[in-house]
């Protein structure tokens, strides 16, 4: 008589050694990508305070120059001052002053630190989210490394930029969390990181936006209805609302914001048309880089027409092929976005656009990269 062999159920022992495995290229990925991101920064060690915003928020600010005292703690919460309410941006400073004094090496390296640590979310994020290693991988190496970031991350005056940014991915990765395994804890911690965020910079009011692109693509979360995902981000973007709300009331009432009388609406609405575009050739062309652009006195029309049909032409064909290649229309809804917030209609400053603007924003261009060659 015939015996038979006995089936060998190994499916969870390879699980669990492809588990061990790639949770042991995920550590690898996240040791080469910290010690990229510090060897590319460590110059600035030698660097010094600059005279420009560094006096607003350092080297000129008796507050902060306390350290951290109850009264500079207190002012922190209350100030106003540089035409915002970031109390956690100036705490960090506070902090900074306590533990290296005016050491302009140790306030830089802070900002790398905390950049790296940012990087690494990113990556973390996106892995858990969409289980592409890789792709994952490269959108945090292109967003640690990318010539675009130096402004935020050399310029201490921008901790506020991978501040914020730190606590924007730290969301995002705990949104992730909560998603897999609904819970009103987890939901808090995903409120309480956005609010920090917040108090660090408030350019992230658009993560709500984001958690709903999320929801469609990587997560899928397409089962619930549309009304039900709304419902959940309402707490996001009231929070958003008083964040905005608050920080136009500093700017207006430092007369941070230019009046239509020094630039007209309609050439705002030219100059963000042109910068979307120009931000996105600086992504792919990192050149002609500069710590100011001027505001044009006049655009010509016929680019403005080029730069809004070009956007027009690539939001609909996303759309088009939302189906088929969802990450497309998220990256790209994910860097119209992000962008909104700073993109000039409510203009604050002298400036046209700023390379700072894209620490965030790019991701959705890097997301679109990223996925595209892994589906080639």
């Amino acid at each position: 008589m015939r015996t038979r062999r006995p089936i060998i159920k190994d499916v969870p022992r390879h699980t669990g050694v492809s588990q061990a495995r790639g949770s042991a290229v995920d550590l690898w990925i996240c040791l080469v990508l910290a010690a990229a991101t510090f060897a590319v920064y460590a110059q600035v060690r030698q660097f010094e305070f600059v005279n420009y915003d560094d006096p607003d928020y350092v080297t000129g600010n008796v507050h902060v120059q306390q350290g951290l005292t109850a009264s500079a703690v207190q002012w922190a919460f209350s100030s106003r001052d540089a035409a915002n309410w970031f109390p956690v941006t100036r705490l960090s400073h506070l902090v900074d002053v306590q533990l290296f004094g005016m050491d302009s090496g140790m306030h830089h390296l802070v900002n790398v630190a905390i950049h790296a640590a940012t990087a690494l979310l990113l990556f973390l994020f996106l892995n858990r989210a969409t289980r592409a290693r890789w792709p994952s991988a490269f959108v945090a190496f292109v967003f640690a490394l990318h010539p675009l970031h130096v402004e935020s991350v050399a310029w201490i005056a921008e901790r506020k930029d991978v501040l914020s940014a730190f606590f924007c991915f730290l969301s995002l990765w705990l949104y992730v969390r909560y998603t897999e395994q609904p819970d009103w804890r987890r939901y808090v911690l995903v409120a309480a990181a956005f609010a920090l965020g917040l108090m660090a910079k408030p350019t992230i009011v658009t993560l709500p936006f984001l958690l709903l692109l999320l929801d469609f693509w990587p997560l899928r979360r397409g089962s619930l209805r549309v009304r039900a995902l709304l419902k959940e981000k309402i707490p996001f973007f009231a929070m958003a609302a008083a964040s905005s709300t608050v920080t136009y009331a500093a700017q207006q009432s430092s007369r941070a914001i230019k009046t239509f009388s020094v630039f007209p609406l309609e050439l705002r609405i030219e100059n963000a048309l042109v910068s979307y575009v120009v931000y996105g050739v600086k992504t792919f062309w990192p050149v002609k880089l500069a710590v100011f652009y001027p505001y044009p006195r006049n655009i010509p029309a016929w680019e403005a027409a080029v730069a809004g049909l070009m956007l027009i032409g690539i939001t609909v064909g996303v759309l088009r092929a939302w189906r088929r290649y969802p990450f497309l229309a998220v990256g790209w809804l994910w860097y119209l976005g992000m962008l909104v917030p700073v993109i000039g209609i409510v203009q604050v400053g002298a400036q046209a656009r700023a390379d700072r603007y894209t620490y965030l924003p790019m991701t959705g261009l890097l997301i679109m990269v990223a996925w595209s060659a892994a589906e080639a």
